[in-house]
């Protein structure tokens, strides 16, 4: 016999919603990764003046072999650009989804800090919410910020 939960039922919504709200959880899924690599391209770029495929796959701790496919979908969509022998270079698309991943990542972990969370936390736990979390959602947090803030 099931178990009763101790927590009650939630009420479903009508189908169509219901599977739209998994489609946008699908398409953030794809999308996390082309941002995680972009942002740490960028990241690369400006800190160490390159990114190479071998410092990629030991910051996102994945193999060679991990990245190159990734790098091949990145080029493939006009993100990143690579030439033989050389760094990782993004495309202007490339580096306008870094800085919008940044700012993402920014705003969620500034909010999670505004809740008392340490850094440590509030960063790890930014990179799975940052790919998610709708741009309502983003507004509203710096809207508590700000509020929070005093203006």
């Amino acid at each position: 016999m099931p178990q009763k939960s101790a927590t009650p039922p939630r009420e479903l919504p009508e189908e169509d919603a219901h599977a739209a709200r998994f489609a946008r959880q699908r398409a953030a899924d794809r999308g996390a990764l082309a941002q995680d690599y972009v942002e740490l391209i960028a990241d690369l770029q400006e800190g160490a003046g390159e990114a190479r495929a071998v410092d990629v796959a030991r910051r996102l701790g994945v193999s060679q072999a991990t990245v190159t496919a990734a790098v091949a979908r990145l080029v493939r969509d006009g993100l990143v650009e690579t030439k033989p022998y050389r760094a990782l270079f993004l495309t202007d698309a490339g580096r306008a989804m870094a800085e919008r991943a940044r700012r993402r990542h920014a705003v969620v972990v500034r909010f999670l800090r505004s809740l008392g969370l340490d850094e440590a936390t509030a960063e790890a736990d930014a990179e799975g919410i940052e790919h998610h979390v709708s741009e309502a959602t983003l507004d509203a947090f710096e809207r508590v910020m700000r509020e929070r803030d005093g203006g």
